[in-house]
């Protein structure tokens, strides 16, 4: 797609259908949830796999190549390639930093217990080892503020842990002042950036330790990912899985001392999933290539447009409307009609979006279009919406 802007892609139907086979068959609005593979990625994963059918694996070639893929990650991230470790999936990287740190009985780790399993559960295993779990209590579903953060710290807090992106609400903190707050009294910031990198900028070096998984909004395949630890903090955090790859093992004899590389391959401890990461660095370089301002300019207008038809359908609408908060992630119900049959709908019309609940137990319609749909597409929606409601 090399010199394609989104304006032309979006203009451009045929176009926009062979890089986003997808677009033939349906309506896709579940990128929340696993994103369609690009033709591009698709190219990418099957030039590697076709030259190691056809050619010896060379395990220490595939392993420079991989530089490339640091380097495009760190690109995105604004974070340098050094800092770039290659792992997915994302639960494998928080689970690092929960438990590559040093704990002491009584240390608080502040999490939101609204926020994905994924986020929470690392932190709660630490209860073992005498760690205390702080609750972020927002006002507002998702709603995480840096005034939510600092009324939780106290001065036991080593970690504050959080996704960039509620999965549920697609409320967005703003991660610079938070990140800026923690720096200022020595806590220690961990990121779930799975429901953010790839629709909107996130900038990596505002957080200690980030984790993403290519296969949401990043249109990579899964289990390929990124762990970015800001190399500060490499000598804090303890590689839990150890190998051949990442600890000094030269012409593969053991030695008697752990000894790894100064960069953030040391958590990186053996075969990565190469066909996965060839996929995944396409995927980023077409997000760089489209521009991810443009990418999130254009997410704006579409959650626009939707909220509008939404709101003239009768909807609730529980995501945030507008401010710098907003995501793609927009979650609806309808007091007239069960959110299990809306999705159903859809789905028979060829709309895929996602059916998720909250903790009370309440049904909503999640949708989440990416850059590559239309507005035309979100008009379909709604006239399915209309049919199904009845509304005249």
């Amino acid at each position: 797609m090399s010199g394609l802007a989104l304006a032309s892609l979006l203009g451009d139907e045929a176009e926009r259908q062979r890089e986003f086979p997808i677009c033939r068959r349906v309506a896709y609005f579940a990128h929340a949830a696993v994103g369609p593979l690009p033709r591009c990625v698709v190219a990418a994963m099957t030039a590697y796999l076709q030259r190691v059918s056809e050619h010896p694996q060379n395990f220490d070639g595939v392993m420079a190549e991989m530089d490339s893929v640091r380097k495009s990650a760190a690109r995105l991230l604004g974070a340098e390639a050094e800092e770039i470790a290659l792992l997915g999936p994302t639960s494998l990287g928080l689970s690092l930093f929960a438990l590559g740190l040093e704990w002491a009985a009584g240390d608080e780790v502040v999490c939101y217990r609204d926020d994905y399993p994924a986020i929470v559960y690392p932190w709660l295993e630490l209860r073992r080892r005498g760690v205390e779990i702080v609750y972020l209590q927002p006002a507002t579903l998702g709603m995480i503020t840096p005034e939510v953060v600092a009324a939780a710290l106290t001065k036991r807090t080593r970690l504050v842990a959080l996704a960039s992106c509620n999965f549920l609400t697609g409320f967005r903190p703003d991660l610079v002042p938070i990140g800026r707050l923690l720096r200022e009294r020595g806590v220690r910031f961990a990121v779930d950036g799975i429901q953010s990198v790839g629709a909107f900028p996130l900038i990596a070096p505002e957080v200690d330790f980030l984790s993403v998984d290519s296969h949401k909004w990043l249109l990579g395949p899964e289990t390929a990912g990124i762990v970015f630890v800001k190399k500060e903090r490499f000598e804090e955090l303890r590689p839990i899985l150890l190998g051949g790859a990442n600890v000094a093992a030269p012409d593969n004899i053991a030695q008697d001392e752990i000894r790894f590389p100064p960069d953030a391959r040391r958590y990186e401890p053996g075969a990565l999933n190469f066909a996965g990461l060839c996929g995944m660095k396409a995927a980023i370089d077409l997000i760089l290539e489209l521009g991810p301002e443009s990418i999130a300019d254009h997410l704006r207008q579409l959650k626009g447009i939707l909220l509008e038809r939404l709101y003239s359908l009768g909807c609730s609408i529980l995501s945030p409307a507008d401010g710098a908060g907003t995501s793609s992630i927009t979650s609806f119900s309808h007091p007239s009609t069960d959110s299990a049959k809306l999705v159903r709908a859809l789905e028979e019309e060829g709309v895929i979006v996602s059916l998720r609940f909250d903790r009370a137990g309440k049904s909503y319609v999640r949708v989440s279009p990416h850059f590559y749909n239309t507005v035309g597409e979100v008009e379909r929606m709604i006239r399915v919406l209309e049919r199904t409601l009845k509304v005249r």
